[in-house]
């Protein structure tokens, strides 16, 4: 097979930043994704429906002339978020979802949530309302190997989340381990979990073997062989719980390139090149439509697009190494391998 036509795709998990590097990356996912789940932690954080509102506004303000491309807000659940502000975004349809951070668990994360219970009312509230929560999946505390997070967060934290808000739908956003792809797979219904781009290319050795390579450092932090091989397997799966959410992150590569660098990996330019690349390496190509495509709305109850994008094989695929803003360059990741298919008119 040289040539795929899909659905045209949406990215479940975004971050657009702001100011002049929102102006810069949002017209990299516009070119190819319809819609994205916007990450709301800037500083400071999209904590309100208002807050929401003036953020879609910069999104759009930055998107080319005549994009069809729409951003679906999220609000950033603090111990202080209001149940029924939270519920008036999502009936006025400002909002499409809200997103758990662990305080202090990756960029910009330091409002985020200490205790549950102190959250507890917003979390019933959105079950009555049928908004889903976006969770990023990782506990925070010292003595927990930063390789063991993910696995912990399953067993102290979502699991009993879950079984505590019955109805809540809920997001495991880009899971990284074996234990995240099982307990994915058992949750049932109001269980979905996005698969980033990077975590299926990469391993721990991208970012440690041969020297400290800052581009390759994202949270939650690539892990062992292993566990990418069960990334894999359950992207490539057709299974209707996984679905693409890249996480895409740029960061200014003066804050990559230091001594205490950001986390994330910038690959809203060349994601769907290299998803072609990763389901023809594992003879899957005809599941990723359900992958990048149907599966997200599925979840999110929202129709599939109707516009359609074709792939191509071809020559080898050059991208440029870095997007310009007005602040500096950002780094694109770079997925190690030869691309050769490429988006066509």
């Amino acid at each position: 097979m040289d040539q795929i036509t899909l659905r045209q795709p949406d990215d479940w998990h975004l971050h657009l930043r702001d100011g002049a590097v929102l102006r810069a990356v949002a017209p990299e996912t516009a070119r190819h994704f319809g819609r994205a789940i916007i990450m709301p932690n800037l500083v400071p954080p999209v904590v309100t429906g208002a807050d929401a509102a003036a953020y879609r506004d910069r999104i759009r303000a930055a998107l080319p002339p005549g994009s069809g491309f729409t951003p679906l807000m999220t609000l950033y659940l603090t111990e202080e978020t209001d149940p029924e502000d939270v519920a008036r975004a999502h009936a006025e349809g400002l909002i499409t979802a809200v997103k758990l951070y662990p305080a202090g668990a990756t960029t910009n994360s330091a409002s985020g949530v200490k205790e549950i219970d102190r959250v507890r009312a917003v979390l019933e509230r959105m079950a009555e309302i049928g908004c889903p929560l976006c969770v990023h999946g990782e506990v925070v505390d010292a003595e927990i190997d930063i390789f063991d997070r993910e696995a912990v967060f399953i067993d102290r934290v979502l699991d009993p989340l879950r079984r505590a808000t019955p109805g809540l739908r809920v997001i495991m956003e880009h899971i990284t381990t074996r234990q995240g792809v099982d307990y994915a797979r058992a949750g049932g219904p109001d269980l979905g979990a996005t698969i980033t781009t990077h975590h299926l290319v990469i391993n721990r050795n991208a970012i440690l073997a041969g020297g400290i390579r800052p581009h390759y450092y994202c949270l939650p932090v690539a892990k062992r062989e292993e566990h990418r091989q069960a990334l894999r397997a359950a992207a490539t799966s057709g299974e209707a719980t996984f679905f693409l959410g890249t996480d895409s992150a740029p960061h200014l590569d003066p804050l990559k390139e230091s001594a205490c660098g950001c986390a994330g990996c910038f690959t809203a330019t060349n994601t769907l090149s290299i998803l072609a690349q990763v389901f023809e390496q594992e003879g899957a190509l005809d599941r990723l439509e359900a992958f990048t495509s149907l599966n997200g709305p599925a979840f999110y109850g929202l129709p599939p697009n109707e516009t359609r994008i074709t792939l191509q094989k071809g020559a080898t695929v050059t991208y440029p190494e870095k997007i310009d803003t007005e602040d500096g360059p950002i780094t694109l990741f770079d997925p190690q391998m030869e691309l050769q298919w490429r988006v066509v008119p």
